[in-house]
């Protein structure tokens, strides 16, 4: 069977949380949950496994049109998220125009949330529930035998009239019997990132699962039990990438740090192979110290992003962040003496967050001195604590989301807390942070003189131009 796995256009994306400066980085960054289906695939299956990363190759959908026209693919599969669920349907109506047999399956976080109204969707045939590789590699050894496929769980689809959905399928426990993402499958090299020092990176995950209970964030079709990779095995795919000429990765693990026995022996295990390597990750500021930050930097750690997100503790508190603005000074200091440079996230627009507030976050965002910071507006997006309070309290009016879900349409607008501010307000809040932080002179000099390529000036140029709202 002809498999065809497409990452679809961004051509109408939703950009829900408004960035600004951190743009380039989501853009480049390869679809490691097609990858791993294809890696999955290619090692327990005989089927012909293809994948096309749209964004990455610059396709328009015309192009894209041919390329599938091309490969006649039997199955399509597709990740679907709520903020590029307008992408998907495109591609999957592409996809039934020009070669109708073709069976269109969804996958991701949003047919998790919204089963019924996705499987209704025009031109969906399937969709896989929770993790992946598993379910969608029975999916295809079963496709058209309907009754067996209804003993298949983790599986969506209409048979006889009626939607039958086989459930969500228990957790992978063993990530290391993962075979690594299947760079081979795309054009691996052309990948970049606004953070990279160089012009070739790759994200990568060591974890599944976060086990913090912010408010304002949710990841349900992975699950809220931490599952790790051991070291050895996160090595083992470091040490491929570098023989395909990658050496450079954004560690995408929600929280890398959860487990400091983990980290501490994945830094040894990259110092014993001798690995030339550099790297960023995801930290909380409560999940480090002061070995494990040493540790770090030995072994190439070029960045840690840590999740702030506010500079008061009453919004943390609302976030139910588990962190005290204390503990982020000091951790920021820890991390500027062992010269790992830092971006730091920031929201602004929380449940009961006045401007004061939001002036407060300014001044602590500046006084912490990271080298990067990434501002958003907080948009209540659907399963999370903080949409469903949003619907019970009735600041938000309609349950917006599923209505989108049922009936997606370029007109739709995002919702935010609109306790306090109007949308533009927050944007203005948005542009006046940004400026606050990043035209200060003396923050330019330090970023020019720490420059290291072309390539990353010109990154970083273009970057600082749609902060002056000039790019």
């Amino acid at each position: 069977m002809k498999v065809l796995l497409i990452n679809p256009p961004r051509a109408n994306e939703i950009i829900g949380n408004n960035p600004v400066i951190i743009e380039e980085e989501r853009g480049f960054n390869p679809p490691l949950g097609l990858l791993y289906l294809a890696a999955y695939l290619e090692a327990h299956s005989d089927h012909d496994i293809k994948v096309i990363d749209s964004q990455v190759e610059r396709l328009t959908y015309d192009q894209l049109a041919e390329r599938v026209k091309t490969q006649a693919p039997d199955v399509v599969g597709l990740t679907t998220m709520t903020l590029t669920l307008l992408d998907v349907m495109k591609t999957a109506e592409i996809v039934k125009r020009v070669s109708p047999s073709t069976k269109v399956v969804l996958g991701g976080p949003h047919v998790h949330l919204y089963p019924d109204e996705s499987i209704r969707l025009k031109n969906a045939d399937f969709l896989v529930l929770g993790e992946g590789e598993e379910a969608f590699k029975d999916l295809l050894d079963s496709i058209d035998d309907k009754d067996r496929l209804s003993r298949v769980t983790g599986l969506v689809f209409e048979h006889n009239g009626q939607i039958v959905n086989t459930g969500i399928r228990p957790a992978i426990e063993d990530l290391d019997a993962l075979p690594f993402p299947a760079r081979h499958m795309v054009p691996y090299k052309k990948y970049s990132s606004l953070l990279a020092k160089g012009d070739c990176v790759t994200t990568m995950f060591t974890s599944r699962g976060c086990p913090f209970k912010c408010t304002f964030c949710d990841r349900p079709h992975l699950g809220s039990r931490f599952r790790s990779r051991s070291p050895g095995n996160v090595v083992d795919e470091l040490e491929k990438c570098v023989r395909m000429g990658i050496v450079e990765f954004l560690i995408y693990d929600d929280t890398f740090t959860v487990n400091r026995a983990r980290v501490m022996g994945i830094c040894d295990e990259i110092a014993r192979r001798r690995l030339d390597i550099g790297f960023d990750i995801r930290a909380r500021v409560d999940t480090v110290d002061d070995a494990m930050l040493a540790k770090l930097k030995k072994a190439g750690c070029q960045g840690i992003h840590y999740g702030v997100e506010a500079g008061t503790e009453k919004i943390l508190k609302v976030l139910n962040k588990g962190i005290h603005i204390s503990q982020v000074d000091e951790v920021f200091r820890m991390t500027r003496k062992h010269k790992i440079p830092v971006l730091a996230y920031f929201m602004i627009g929380s449940p009961t967050e006045t401007r004061d507030d939001i002036e407060t976050t300014f001044r602590v965002m500046r006084r912490l001195k990271p080298d990067y910071v990434h501002i958003t507006v907080l948009t209540p997006f659907p399963g999370t604590q903080i949409y469903k309070m949003g619907l019970e309290s009735g600041i938000l009016k309609r349950d917006y989301w599923r209505e989108f879900a049922a009936n997606p349409t370029p007109e739709f607008e995002p919702p935010h807390w609109g306790e306090y501010f109007t949308r533009e307000e927050l944007n203005e809040f948005l542009v006046k942070g940004y400026k606050q932080f990043y035209l200060r002179p003396g923050y330019i000099v330090r970023r020019l003189l720490k420059l290291r390529s072309l390539g990353e000036m010109k990154r970083k140029a273009k970057a600082g131009l749609k902060v002056l709202g000039m790019g």
